[in-house]
């Protein structure tokens, strides 16, 4: 049964989405606002999976290329298999990852982001991206990660619901700042540059549900890296960093509407 703070009756963005990808934590306001967003844009499944197995590819490369042990995933979702920490301690058993969200049904579900390696640790705050200090004054954070060590900060698929009033950049450097020199910023940002009809249609099916969307320029983009030092092959749309050939999908360019990009905190 879902917890009496869950919100059944109105569509849920990471309820669409574990909808969307073959999940099985949704309900049918969830399923009625995805099927209306695909029946807009028949390619939203192509790249919701584009993003998730961008997500895979960046925390891999940071925990087995970068040497990352640590990892600050905000707006984590509904847990699904690979998760960050599955990923990360695949690698190196004893990587610690915090999650962050603010849904009261990830809280309901994350017991399955607790089922680390015994080497590891992993821990789950309830908070708002929005308030920074939320999640950096949260015991669990402190507690989890040595600030004396490098952290992998991931921002998947998550500020293209902030508006400009929330100043998401502002936000993603306020959460960097107390990381350490030799850290990372793993994230996907929205766009409708590709498709700019067809995802408007989607952002508009969004809205209509009481979830507004901020899709932004490369331009834009950028900013989020300001003073960081892109990996290689900098910003592109997520299905185009790093593939590892592993995907049977063939996927167009116009499939797309995510940017992505992993950076590096100079000394």
């Amino acid at each position: 049964m879902p917890a009496d703070d869950i919100d059944t009756g109105h569509p849920h963005s990471a309820r669409i989405y574990d909808y969307i990808i073959g999940g099985k934590d949704h309900y049918p306001a969830d399923r009625e606002a995805a099927d209306a967003m695909v029946r807009e844009w028949p390619a939203l499944p192509v790249h919701m999976r584009a993003n998730r197995d961008f997500m895979n590819r960046a925390v891999r490369y940071l925990a087995a290329e970068a040497g990352m042990r640590q990892f600050l995933d905000i707006g984590t979702g509904i847990p699904t298999s690979p998760n960050i920490h599955e990923i990360a301690q695949s690698v190196a058993p004893a990587s610690r990852v915090v999650y962050v969200d603010n849904d009261p049904l990830v809280l309901d579900l994350s017991q399955g982001l607790m089922s680390g390696t015994p080497e590891g640790r992993t821990a789950y705050i309830e908070a708002d991206m929005r308030e920074p200090a939320s999640i950096l004054d949260a015991p669990a954070f402190r507690e989890t990660l040595d600030l004396g060590r490098p952290v992998a900060l991931a921002v998947i698929a998550i500020v293209h619901f902030m508006l400009d009033e929330h100043d998401a950049v502002g936000i993603v450097r306020r959460l960097l700042e107390p990381l350490p020199a030799g850290s990372y910023l793993a994230m996907s940002i929205g766009t409708a540059e590709f498709a700019p009809d067809e995802v408007g249609r989607v952002a508009r099916e969004y809205a209509a549900r009481g979830m507004p969307m901020r899709l932004r320029t490369r331009g834009e983009a950028e900013e989020f890296f300001t003073g960081l030092d892109l990996v290689e092959p900098g910003i592109v749309q997520v299905h185009r960093w790093r593939p590892d050939g592993t995907g049977t999908e063939v996927i167009r360019d116009e499939d797309i509407a995510m940017y992505g990009a992993v950076a590096r905190k100079p000394s």
